[in-house]
C-alpha cells in the first residue's frame, strides 16, 4: 500500500527520465554485447566515460536553475506568488490566443492529417512495407504535416482534455507508421502520454503499462520496417534486433569518441538546414555511401555521438546542460502555467527521450526547442512584470 502511494507521488516524466533512458538503452546494449549478436563487440571505456560525463553534464543542467532559484530571493519571491496559478496561465500566452483557439487548434490537425494522407497517396504506397519508398517518404509535405501536428495535437488535448480528441492521435499514429520511421510514431505515442498524464493525473501502474505498449508498437514498426528493406537481410527476432540495434549505434559511438570533432560542426548545420545527417554520419564514420542497389544508409549514433563528432567534449557539455537546463525550465513551468507548456514540454521530452538512440540530428525537434525557449522568456517576462507592479 506504501508503495503504491509512493509510485502515484513520483513525477515519472520530471527531466531526470532521460538519464533513466540513457542507463536502460546502456543495459540494452550491454546485453548485446554479451551475447555477440551479429558478432557485436564490446565498447571501450573511454566509450562508457563519455556517456557518463554527458549524463552528467545533463545532470547539471538540470538542477541549475534550482540551484541559482535557492540563492536568489528575487526569483524565489517572484515564484511563490499565490496568484501564479493554472486559473491565470492563459496570461502567459496571451499574444498567442487565437491559435491556441479550440477550432483553430483542431483545424490544424485536420490539415495535418489530410497533408500527411496526400503524401502517402502521392508515394504511391505504403513505405512501412518497402524500402525504397521509405527512403522517399519524408518529403516537404510529410515535414509541414508533423511540423504542424504535433504541437497542434498536444495542445488540443492539453487545453480541450476531450476524449474523442484521442481518436485523433490514433488516427495520427496509423498515419505516420505508415512511413515505416519509428521516430515519429514514438513521439507521437510519448507526448500524448506525458501530455495526458499531466493534464488526467493518470495512476502510475496505468502510465507504465502505456509506456510498455509503446515500446512494444516500437519495436514491431523497426522490425516491420528492417525487415521491408530490400537490400538487407535478418535473421533476428524483434528482441535480438533490439539489442542489436542498442549494441550497433553505442559501436558507431565507440568510433566517434576517437575522432572529435571530425565533421566541425557539419552534422549541425545539415540538422539545421534540411541535410541529412545520420547519412553523413554513416559516410564518414564508418564508410557507408549510396549506390544504385542501396540508395542510403542512415546511421544512428546516440544523443552523444554527432555533439562529440561536430565539436568534441566540449560541444558534447554545451548540448548536454542546455537540453538538461531547458527541459528543467520547461518542467517547472508547466507545472505552474499548465496549458501550452504542458504541451510543449511533452513534444521535447518525447523527442529527447527518442534522441538517445538516434541522436540530435532533427531540425524539427529543434524547431520545437527553439518554440519552448520563446514560450519561457514569454513565461519569465510576465512573472517578474507581475512582481515589479506588486513592489510598486
Amino acid at each position: 500500500m506504501n508503495l503504491k502511494l509512493n509510485l502515484d507521488k513520483v513525477d515519472l516524466f520530471s527531466p531526470y527520465i532521460i538519464v533513466v533512458a540513457i542507463a536502460i538503452y546502456v543495459a540494452l546494449a550491454m546485453l548485446g554485447y554479451t551475447y555477440h549478436i551479429r558478432n557485436l563487440q564490446w565498447v571501450s571505456t573511454t566509450t562508457f566515460l563519455y556517456v557518463l560525463f554527458g549524463t552528467i553534464i545533463f545532470i547539471i543542467g538540470a538542477i541549475t536553475p534550482k540551484i541559482i532559484t535557492y540563492y536568489s530571493p528575487r526569483i524565489k519571491s517572484a515564484l511563490n506568488r499565490k496568484d501564479i496559478n493554472k486559473k491565470k496561465s492563459t496570461l502567459w500566452y496571451s499574444k498567442l490566443k487565437i491559435l491556441l483557439d479550440e477550432r483553430i487548434l483542431l483545424l490544424i490537425v485536420m490539415i495535418a492529417l489530410l497533408l500527411q494522407a496526400i503524401n502517402l497517396y502521392l508515394l504511391g504506397g505504403i513505405p512501412l512495407l518497402n524500402g525504397y519508398l521509405k527512403f522517399r517518404a519524408t518529403t516537404d509535405l510529410w515535414m509541414v504535416s508533423y511540423v504542424i501536428l504535433l504541437p497542434a495535437l498536444n495542445l488540443l488535448i492539453a487545453k480541450y482534455p476531450r476524449k474523442r480528441y484521442y481518436l485523433l492521435f490514433l488516427i495520427s499514429l496509423a498515419l505516420f507508421a505508415f512511413d515505416g520511421y519509428r521516430t515519429t510514431a514514438l513521439a507521437i505515442i510519448f507526448s500524448v502520454i506525458v501530455t495526458t498524464y499531466y493534464i488526467r493525473r493518470i495512476r502510475t501502474r496505468y502510465i507504465i503499462i502505456s509506456i510498455l505498449l509503446a515500446v512494444v508498437i516500437g519495436v514491431l514498426l523497426g522490425y516491420i520496417a528492417v525487415k521491408s528493406i530490400e537490400w538487407q537481410t535478418w535473421v533476428l527476432n524483434p528482441l535480438q534486433l533490439l539489442f542489436y540495434r542498442a549494441g550497433f549505434t553505442m559501436m558507431v559511438l565507440d568510433k566517434i569518441v576517437h575522432m572529435p570533432g571530425f565533421t566541425g560542426g557539419e552534422l549541425f548545420h545539415q540538422a539545421l538546414t534540411g541535410g541529412h545527417p545520420r547519412v553523413t554520419v554513416g559516410e564518414v564514420v564508418l564508410g557507408y555511401h549510396a549506390n544504385a542497389s542501396t540508395p542510403t544508409v542512415s546511421i544512428t549514433s546516440t544523443i552523444f555521438g554527432p555533439a562529440i563528432l561536430d565539436y568534441g567534449a566540449l560541444g558534447l557539455a554545451v548540448q548536454m546542460f542546455l537540453l538538461g537546463l531547458i527541459l528543467r525550465l520547461m518542467h517547472s513551468a508547466q507545472k505552474m502555467a499548465g496549458g501550452a507548456y504542458i504541451a510543449l514540454y511533452a513534444i521535447i521530452l518525447a523527442h529527447t527521450a527518442i534522441w538517445v538512440e538516434t541522436g540530435p540530428t532533427d531540425g524539427i525537434v529543434w524547431i520545437f526547442y527553439g518554440l519552448s525557449v520563446i514560450a519561457l522568456l514569454i513565461f519569465a517576462q510576465n512573472i517578474f512584470s507581475r512582481d515589479n507592479k506588486s513592489e510598486t
